[in-house]
Parts: C-alpha cells; structure tokens; sequence
C-alpha cells in the first residue's frame, strides 16, 4: 500500500495579478510549479525556499504551511506523524540540513550586558578608536623582554598567530555541500575584511589559492583533498574531529554532488559519495591526536597554528583539556546549533549541547588548570548576530565562527533541504544552471556588508561598556547577567542574575 504524504506547503498563486512570465517556473529547483495554460502549482514538491515569490514581478505567489494536513495533537505533532510515514514508505534514515529547529533554550537570549554610567563612564565610539583586532594561537607563560626604555625587544619566541581584524571568522563549509561561487564570496569577504574561510573537509578548489592568507584548511577522517600543497595553501591548518550538528557521527556527500571538479578537489571519483567515517581511523587516543597535531605542523614548517574542531557534548571541559595538552594552538567548540548540508534529523534535533554552557565549562576547566593561554578558543553554533558574539567574548571566547548567517546573508532561506542539491539560491547546489544564480561579487559584498554592521554595532557595545578593545571583554563574565534562567544554569555560565550588583 502505497503511503500518502500531505502536502507540507500550499503554493497560492493569484493568476489576476500573474502576468504568465513564467520566472517562477524558472526559479525553482524543486520543479514545484509548471505552466498548464497558467502557472500551476505542484504542492508536494515545494520545500518553502521563496525563490519563486521573491522573483515575481507581480507579488502574485505566497506559499503558506499545510494547516489542515494533519488533526492537531500535542504529542503527535504533524512533523513526527510526517517523519513516521517517510520511514514506513522508504525504511530509511531521515536527513535533514542546516541546525537543530527545536525549540530549546537559546542561552543568549537570556544574558544581559551590563553598561557604565557615570562613576565609570562609557565611551563614545565615534569620537575614540576602537580596536577589533584579536589574534588566535598558542600564548606563552611570560614575555621576557632586553633593552631600555626606547629601545626595547621582545625576547620570548611567540607560536604562530591568526590575526583578525575582526573576531568573526567563516565556519567550515565544503566545496561540495556548497557551491564553488559560494566559496568565491566566503574567500573574497574574509580577505577584505581581515578575517578567515575555513574550507570544510571538502579540499580547496585551485582558483582560491589566491585568497590562501585568509583560509583555514581542514583536515578530517576523509582526509578528502589533503595534500601537502593544500596544507601550505593556508593561514592555518584544523582538525575535524567533529561537528555541532552530527557529533559522534561520520560526514556524506551524495555522489550526485561530485561532479568534475568536486571530483578533482577532493581526490575522488566523479559521482561516488563522499563518506567521512566517524572517527580518524589513526586517532583512538590523545597520544594520537598529538601525533597528527604535530606531524600537520611539521609538513607546514611550524608556520601555521593548528586548530581541533571538536562538538559541543557533555564531557567536553575534560576533552577540550585533552585537546589543549595534545598540542593544539586552537580550539574549536561547536554546539547543537550549529548547521550541516546533510544530518540524519535524529542526530541533528537530539544528540549534543548549547555552545553557551559548552564555552563556559572549557574556560573555566582550562583556567582551573593554568593553561587557558595554551590555546585559543573559537566557537560556533548559532551565532546569530553581534550581540552574540559580545556575549560569547565576555563569556570566554576569543572569537567565533558563523556558516547559517553568512549563508543567510548570501540569500539562504533555511528550507532544510540542502542535502538534496537543488537549492534555488545557488549556495547548496552543485547543479551548474543554480549555481550561476549566486554571484560571488555580490555575495562578497552582502558578507562584507554584514560584518562592517556588526563591527560597528560591538563598538558600540564597547563603549557601553566603557572599554575600548575587546580584548578587554573576554572572560569578563561580570559584564553578564542572566534573566529567566535557573540557579543552575547561572551556575554553569558563571553569571549572576540580572539586577544584583557587582
């Protein structure tokens, strides 16, 4: 018996005001609508990724959710009776893209930032400098210095620094989840902006060796791409160990994504599937981990720093401290949040923890046992705007990693259906007539644009603050306070609760 899913969209089309261009025929790439003497809508078929309304001349299309598909039911809710009925037509895993939908805390809208008024007043960003700039590496114990005052020299031998102009950094996407025009945009805004693009596990194409000062090459159990030109094509070199939206799982491309020159940047044949297996199958221990840390900096002449990308999971204060003693100069932590092209949904929607709590824990565990300044730490994982990142600073964070927004900001329009290559904005696709829709000049003005707003908008917040670098906010946790958060989990953050003093 054949299974029958109800439609999860319904594609209204006002055919008064539709002049039958047939744009929005054109724009689709889930084939969701087709001309039948009038624009007629297949409604199974769209997955609501806009690109249809936003295209027409007229406002004539509005797509709307399936409201009476199913009968309501608090626990049977219409998306586990959907997932139900995909399972018992096909009896396979169920994937999802991008991060975790559920509506679990979101710890950032529950800190607050506290502001000086007039026993220590703030400052007035437009009127004094404000400095940005971080760098991310390994920092020594001490600095020794020799000479006099005017002429002074620093002595101490510093490891290999990253620097930012500002503390945002692109997240891992791979050429291959995303197209090559999105990478183009991802490398030409880190390199205008002063910032980083950090590959993914998917190599890099050659027409970005150009950009190789701002990109971060990664290194997963794939191994997809790795070479030691790629690794010397970089600013610095990252482990994958995992991610926020699959942790303790492997990664896979679908060979209908691998075409020619997928194929070639990632040493792969041409329309094969791209299966990353859980674990590195050469690291089974922290001794491990530290061999392969440091074979990566001896291939690149112990000129780039190396960072472990690791998810956010419960035990992940005692694994960062690991991590941090294995040699790593960086540490990358990644929450439940944070997005992917392709997860089964019930790894993405269940399996990890916050990145908020899963900062707080590493900052402390790492400072309880004097070796916060061994590394640096970056993170990720529903870094959503500006406020954000003071928040994540303030909370220990040296800088963090957006991929959904700065997908965003290129035209992503979160429908979740990535692992299906036919996204019709151009960034997920491999499909040559969608990736063209994607410009990447105008996609690097969009990121470029979007990272000069939040630039000015953490200035701003410094000022309130009445400090004028923000490498005096980090780890300044009495600068948070909670609101509608549980003793608890004040606990964790190492916040105090809105309202109380210093």
């Amino acid at each position: 018996m054949a299974v029958q899913l109800p439609a999860e969209f319904i594609v209204n089309v006002d055919n008064e005001r539709c002049r039958k261009c047939k744009r929005c025929i054109v724009s689709c790439g889930f084939s969701a609508l087709e001309f039948r003497n009038k624009v007629t809508p297949i409604h199974r078929r769209c997955v609501a990724c806009q690109r249809c309304a936003a295209f027409c001349p007229e406002d004539a299309i509005t797509i709307t959710e399936n409201q009476m598909a199913y009968k309501y039911n608090y626990s049977w809710t219409p998306e586990i009776r959907k997932n139900i009925l995909k399972q018992a037509a096909s009896g396979g895993v169920l994937l999802g893209g991008m991060g975790n939908p559920k509506p679990y805390p979101i710890y950032w809208d529950h800190m607050l930032i506290d502001a000086c008024q007039v026993t220590n007043p703030s400052i007035d960003p437009l009127r004094e400098p404000m400095e940005l700039r971080t760098y991310l590496g390994a920092k020594p114990d001490t600095l020794e210095f020799s000479g006099e005052y005017g002429n002074v020299k620093l002595e101490t031998e510093l490891a290999p620094q990253l620097k930012l102009d500002i503390p945002v950094v692109f997240a891992a996407m791979s050429y291959g989840a995303i197209s090559l025009n999105a990478h183009k945009a991802l490398a030409m805004a880190a390199k205008r902006m002063g910032t980083m693009m950090n590959t993914g596990e998917g190599g890099l194409h050659e027409s970005l060796v150009s950009y190789k000062d701002n990109i971060i090459v990664q290194v997963a159990s794939g191994r997809f791409g790795v070479t030691g030109e790629y690794l010397n094509n970089s600013a610095a070199v990252e482990i994958k160990i995992g991610q926020g939206a699959k942790p303790g799982i492997g990664g896979h491309l679908p060979g209908v994504k691998v075409g020619g020159d997928v194929s070639k940047t990632r040493m792969i044949p041409a329309g094969t599937d791209a299966l990353s297996p859980a674990p590195h199958h050469d690291i089974y221990s922290i001794e491990d981990l530290s061999q392969l840390i440091f074979a990566l900096k001896e291939a690149t002449g112990y000129s780039k720093p190396v960072s472990v990308k690791i998810a956010a999971v419960h035990n992940i204060a005692a694994i960062a401290s690991g991590v941090v003693r294995a040699g790593a100069d960086i540490v990358t932590i990644d929450g439940f949040r944070g997005g992917t092209g392709a997860a089964p949904v019930v790894i993405r929607d269940h399996v990890g923890i916050p990145v908020e709590l899963a900062l707080a824990a590493v900052d402390d565990r790492l400072r309880q046992e004097g070796i916060r300044n061994r590394a640096s730490l970056l993170i990720g994982g529903s870094i959503r705007q500006s406020a954000d990142v003071v928040k994540a600073i303030a909370l220990g964070a040296d800088a963090v990693i957006i991929g959904t927004a700065a997908l965003i900001a290129m035209g992503c329009r979160l429908c979740q259906k990535c692992y299906t290559g036919n996204c019709s904005w151009g960034i997920a696709t491999q499909r040559p007539e969608l990736v063209n829709r994607l410009d990447p000049h105008a996609g690097a003005d969009m990121l470029s644009f979007l990272l000069n707003g939040w630039s000015n908008e953490i200035k701003e917040v410094l000022g309130s603050l009445g400090i004028n670098a923000v490498e005096s906010l980090r780890g300044s946790r009495e600068r948070l306070r909670g609101i509608g958060l549980d003793e608890q989990a004040l606990k964790i953050l190492g916040i105090k609760h809105a309202g109380i003093g210093q």
